[in-house]
């Protein structure tokens, strides 16, 4: 937490603990910043950012010549440069964008050609019976495919928090529970209000994710509207993830990616998303309307569904705009930078962001803020507890620890740590999204005595009342 009183001044006030938030940071304080994160939520990924397929994607299918391929593609590379070093775990299966009818299968050309396009070049198109022979359990209305080698999977929670706690290491510093609700600039620095006091510093950035628009208005009329768009998600039992071996992708629509078909790092089969507009920016409540549509879809694609359980929903919200790209915009004479619009590629395109932000920050904000190059042998490089169920856990190494949650094999020992690591948990979701603790198929039926009574005195709110922020 803040060792500073807050009245401090910093260089940068990042605005927003999604994962570009956690990202940015880590990337400015490589730089030589000083940075504050502040965050309205009790945790990092308290908003959009904790609800997502988990996918690493290479771009193929981005607009071409966008921002947003600009940025995923720079964050999958960077993500493969570094993911070992933090401990990061990658799950190798490509994607398939299959065809189900006539007219998407005379779609897939284009996608091909637009991944070309894009610069990925081992996009290809298969027919009938490579694809069944890929993946024989997919339903016998498969057409065909384009295959698309680089999309990957990998752990969606546990990423933005290394960004965070390597920033840490090297001097960043944050405040939870800290929503910004105005904020003056003098000509030279901001003082931004919070719920937890002032705070200033030379140059504010905006990554607010559903509150974007209207963060941005403490600096100038927004040149976008968040549209926010629900996304429901079905999590079926870990018997279920053998049922197919790549990423099952939809062919996309202008509106939507479409629903997908994925294992996760965590060794269950995930489907969704829906594609719903809403008002509220807050609240993504499931509902069974949504829930059953998604079965009978998943069972349309893969027939052999219907005989695995569903071990939980959950429901996010991706800021979209009325823009197809990514909104990033920088005003010098403000010293501001706004990192908006970025929709369901963010947690690819995040290390890609940051360093976008960075090169803004090189370009036109030389009188305000000076950053020095990275010195990659001097920084610290914190490992972060394996999570994946395809990687030796905590409990197969041994910790001396009794098991806590047995349905995803969470030890003592390991929640322990994550209520005492440089970022500590301090809500029930900061813990079940650091450990896997009652995520399993009994959803803390049997262990949250146990959780409670570890985490007493030491979580936000009691364990008791339900939230899980």
């Amino acid at each position: 937490m803040l060792n500073q009183n807050a009245n401090s001044r910093w260089d940068v006030i990042v605005i927003g603990a999604g994962v570009v938030g956690c990202a940015i940071v880590r990337r400015l304080c490589l730089g030589g910043a000083k940075v504050l994160l502040l965050e309205r939520g009790a945790d990092i990924l308290s908003g959009a950012s904790k609800a997502n397929s988990a996918i690493l994607h290479t771009g193929f299918d981005a607009p071409p010549g966008s921002v947003e391929l600009n940025c995923i593609q720079a964050g999958y590379k960077e993500y493969l440069d570094i993911h070992k070093r933090l401990n990061l775990p990658l799950l190798q299966t490509g994607a398939l964008v299959v065809a189900w009818d006539q007219e998407q299968l005379s779609t897939l050309d284009e996608i091909v050609e637009k991944a070309h396009q894009n610069g990925v070049d081992d996009v290809a198109q298969i027919g009938k019976s490579e694809l069944h022979a890929r993946e024989p359990n997919l339903a016998e209305h498969a057409l065909g495919a384009a295959r698309v080698p680089g999309e990957l999977v990998i752990d969606p929670w546990s990423s933005p928090l290394a960004y965070l706690t390597q920033a840490k290491l090297e001097g960043a510093e944050y405040r939870f529970n800290a929503e910004v609700n105005g904020g003056e600039f003098d000509g030279n620095s901001w003082q931004l209000s919070t719920t937890q006091g002032h705070f200033n510093a030379k140059l504010a950035i905006n990554c607010t994710g559903n509150q974007g628009d209207i963060v941005e208005r403490i600096c100038a009329e927004p040149q976008f509207k968040i549209r926010p768009r629900k996304g429901q998600f079905l999590v079926y039992d870990k018997s279920a993830a053998n049922l197919i071996s790549s990423i099952i992708l939809p062919v996309p629509t202008k509106i939507t990616k479409g629903v997908v078909l994925t294992k996760t790092i965590f060794g269950n089969l995930l489907l969704g998303p829906t594609a719903e507009e809403q008002e509220d920016r807050n609240e993504a409540p499931v509902t069974t309307e949504k829930l059953e549509e998604l079965i009978v879809i998943g069972t349309k694609m893969l027939p052999a569904l219907s005989a695995h359980g569903v071990t939980a929903t959950y429901a996010g919200l991706r800021p979209a705009t009325e823009h197809k790209d990514y909104q990033i915009h920088a005003q010098p004479e403000k010293n501001w930078i706004g990192v908006n619009g970025i929709r369901s590629t963010g947690l690819t395109a995040a290390l890609g962001i940051a360093t976008y932000v960075e090169n803004l920050l090189r370009e036109k904000f030389t009188n305000s803020l000076a950053l020095s190059d990275t010195k990659a042998n001097k920084t610290s490089w914190p490992k972060m507890p394996m999570l994946a169920q395809h990687e030796t856990r905590t409990h197969q190494s041994g910790d001396g620890t009794e098991m806590i949650c047995h349905c995803e094999s969470v030890t003592r020992g390991e929640i322990e740590r994550a209520l005492e690591s440089d970022i500590p948990a301090r809500s029930l979701g900061g813990l079940r999204r650091r450990t896997r603790v009652m995520m399993g198929r009994c959803n803390g039926f049997y262990c949250s005595a146990k959780v409670a009574k570890i985490t007493r005195g030491r979580l936000e709110v009691p364990l008791s009342t339900g939230e899980t922020t």
